[in-house]
């Protein structure tokens, strides 16, 4: 329940920023390259000794960095979007287990035709950078065991559209378009096609619908949220959608202290039939390097 009622809230915020994304400035890119990267890193330890109360030792750490490179021209813009965010956690004796791992970048070239709406091609990659497990009971012995489940570009994914784009500079987008979608997937069995049971496939081609809406709105002074929601589903399966919705609430303290909240929902049937939520609060460092 608690964490459907965060996912309906980040829906009800999405759609009032976008009501009133006009009222805080159209963030108009300028000619040339507008370009900005910023890097991060949040680190939480907490040390027991002789502690009465019980409780493990912890410690975890992730590194993100998020840029965007922008080149403006009168008739047209070519943006680029990256994120990387890799982090690990240690609790008590126990080895360090991987808590998050993504590789995500999309570049997109639109034409202005003096329409509302431009047209638009893109290509976007999303994978993982270091191995996955996860514990599974072993049915024979009665014991959970770990096990790998996936690893570096198993699943990666490769998606190329084209269609129509509607923009308020970069602080808001929607766009809809015919989708090209690539699924590999070399030991994993994410690319597998279930209806031939006599052979597993590590590519898997896919024709269908692609969207994504973005919003970046300052809350307030100081403050600064960041949405993205992106959806493909494939022509012969239009009742069945991925959906990936990346949600971020950024408090900054001071010029290098911030305060993150981030939400991710993942929905995608090759990897689960369930859906995804993964949520993360954190205290940390934060520096512009562009």
């Amino acid at each position: 329940m608690k964490q459907r009622f965060t996912v309906v809230f980040l829906g009800v915020l999405l759609t009032i920023g976008s009501a009133f994304a006009q009222d805080e400035g159209k963030g108009e890119f300028a000619e040339g390259w507008n370009n900005t990267l910023v890097a991060g890193f949040n680190l939480t330890q907490v040390s027991l000794r002789d502690w009465t109360q019980g409780g493990e030792n912890t410690l975890a750490w992730t590194f993100l960095t998020n840029g965007l490179f922008a080149y403006k021209q009168p008739d047209w813009i070519w943006k680029n979007t990256l994120k990387i965010a890799y982090g690990q956690t240690k609790l008590g004796d126990a080895d360090f287990e991987k808590s998050e791992d993504e590789l995500f970048w999309e570049s997109l070239y639109a034409r202005n035709i003096g329409w509302k709406i431009d047209p638009y091609v893109a290509n976007q990659l999303r994978t993982q950078m270091a191995p996955g497990y996860k514990m599974i009971l072993n049915e024979q012995t009665g014991v959970e065991e770990k096990v790998q489940t996936s690893g570096l570009w198993d699943p990666g994914y490769l998606i190329q559209s084209a269609g129509f784009t509607y923009a308020e500079g970069d602080v808001f987008f929607t766009r809809l378009g015919v989708a090209f979608k690539e699924t590999f997937s070399s030991e994993y069995g994410y690319a597998d096609d279930k209806d031939t049971e006599t052979e597993v496939e590590t590519f898997r081609f896919q024709t269908g619908i692609e969207s994504a809406t973005g919003l970046k709105l300052n809350v307030m002074e100081n403050v600064l949220f960041t949405s993205q929601l992106n959806l493909f589903s494939a022509f012969d399966q239009l009742d069945i959608w991925d959906v990936r919705w990346d949600n971020t609430l950024t408090a900054k303290v001071n010029s290098y202290v911030n305060v993150s909240l981030n939400v991710l929902m993942v929905h995608d049937i090759t990897q689960t039939r369930r859906t995804q939520i993964k949520q993360a609060l954190a205290l940390g460092l934060q520096y512009s390097l562009l």
